[in-house]
């Protein structure tokens, strides 16, 4: 089978043929690495590739499939992770010069799961430093490409998972989502991206960001993510915060549809200033749930703004990630991550306090409006793709500050709620647009049953970027 051909192929795909022996778990590994030397030098999606670890891997895990033993769900599928995700034996930079050369000496909970299911882990992806921005750029690993077009950003901070993911270096990766990092790139980079319920996908190490950050998938199919959720969920004793439930058969339950469900559409949370494109491709998007048999209500959601709240516990988290760095290391930091920094040193132990009030205060809010709603719809990013290198789009003025341009993301981080993005279509200059689905908390199988409903009738994975032609 040719490269081209394995490389384009779903994980559920890949590990079903590779359980029938169609194809095998080395000629597939081989296959994506070759994929990666030749794309990764125009994408920047890999700080660490690790080439001879994963053909190892792939040749016990093609003997395992020759001699009949049991194979896990991810047998032989290539994956990526997440520089800020624990490797032990390969380092883990958190996209930081501080820990160009740290190495980890355990794996986190989410990367040993995936490797007891199977997966051939083939390296590393870049992120911005400490994942403190909507965009992938940092002075370990300079910048990073969106595969649709190479002047732009895939996002961030996930943005070396959503690039790779979407040009096909590999069907899987995993990243992390404080305020919008899984569903940022998803919709910049134009596939699949579920941030989970907080606690459904344990964490360990915990980082400052812990009261915000969720791991999840980030795929070319809602299928490919319903299948590495189900591998990663379920309670760790190393994360107190970890939720007690069992993983359920995510992709076994994928079919259930979306009718008779009620579902809010709103262009705009009744404030934010949307691009005409995004506005018009998110509508069309939204009009489909209606067809499919949901009850849909265009709104505007009651819990107000969250922005100033969110910036709080952004400000603190990253804050506190560096604040000590700072005296040796300040001139290899990221600028605007230095600018956070200082900033946090100014809130007080009352005004964080009374931040967390406010954050309960606010997640009842949301609580209250989604007793009416099943879900609720929005478009993922009110803008197209930035420009590869900056931290905000020009004509919106707004300097180093994410946070302006991604406010339809970062209130379902306060509120622990999961939210996915979905490819919703692609612009006139051939960027992506993504629409996001919220559901209720704990709620995310809804939200995975209705991102495969709106796949069926819209479908996505077909589309690839024109750097993989060939």
């Amino acid at each position: 089978m040719a490269d081209t051909e394995l490389c384009t192929l779903s994980a559920t795909h890949l590990a079903e043929a590779i359980r029938r022996k169609q194809v095998s778990p080395v000629e597939v590994t081989q296959a994506v690495l070759r994929r990666i030397d030749k794309l990764n030098p125009l994408l920047n999606a890999f700080l660490t590739v690790t080439g001879e670890e994963a053909i190892g891997q792939a040749r016990r895990a093609e003997a395992a499939v020759l001699k009949g033993d049991d194979l896990g769900p991810l047998h032989g599928v290539p994956l990526s992770l997440k520089d800020s995700l624990a490797t032990a034996g390969i380092r883990t930079t958190f996209g930081s010069r501080v820990f160009a050369s740290f190495v980890p000496s355990e794996d986190a909970p989410l990367v040993d799961r995936v490797k007891r299911a199977g997966a051939i882990i083939v390296g590393k992806t870049t992120m911005p430093e400490f994942a403190w921005k909507g965009v992938t750029h940092s002075p370990l690993s300079g910048i990073t490409r969106n595969p649709w077009d190479l002047a732009y950003t895939p996002g961030g901070s996930s943005g070396g998972a959503s690039a790779a993911v979407a040009a096909g270096l590999g069907p899987l990766a995993i990243g992390t989502d404080g305020g919008g990092s899984i569903r940022i790139p998803a919709s910049f980079s134009g596939i699949y991206g579920l941030k989970p319920s907080f606690g459904r996908v344990p964490v360990y190490p915990s980082s400052a960001y812990d009261a915000l950050s969720h791991p999840g998938p980030l795929t070319r199919t809602v299928a490919d993510a319903a299948l590495l959720l189900s591998v990663m969920a379920g309670l760790h004793p190393a994360d107190r915060l970890s939720l007690e439930a069992p993983a359920a058969d995510y992709g076994g339950l994928l079919a259930a549809g979306v009718k008779g469900l009620r579902i809010a559409w709103t262009p705009d949370l009744g404030f934010v200033r949307v691009a005409p494109q995004v506005a018009e491709t998110a509508a069309k998007a939204a009009a489909v749930f209606a067809e499919l048999g949901a009850h849909v209500d265009e709104v505007t959601p009651d819990f107000g703004d969250s922005t100033e709240l969110y910036r709080i516990f952004l400000h603190v988290g990253a804050g506190a990630s560096v604040v000590d760095l700072l005296r040796d290391w300040e001139s290899e930091l990221d600028p605007g991550l230095v600018n956070i920094a200082r900033a946090a040193m100014t809130v007080s132990a009352i005004d964080f306090a009374k931040a967390q009030l406010e954050r309960h205060r606010f997640y009842d809010r949301v609580r209250r409006f989604f007793e009416r709603y099943d879900l609720l719809l929005s478009p993922t990013v009110p803008i197209l793709p930035l420009k590869a290198g900056t931290n905000a789009p020009n004509p919106y003025s707004l300097g180093e500050d994410w946070i302006e341009w991604s406010p339809f993301t970062f209130p379902f981080n306060l509120t622990h709620m999961p939210a996915a993005s979905v490819p919703a279509g692609w612009s006139r200059e051939g960027l992506p647009i993504g629409l996001q689905i919220v559901g209720r908390r704990l709620q995310d199988l809804t939200v995975l049953q209705a991102s495969a409903a709106f796949e069926a009738a819209r479908p996505w994975a077909h589309l690839w970027p024109p750097l993989m032609v060939g």
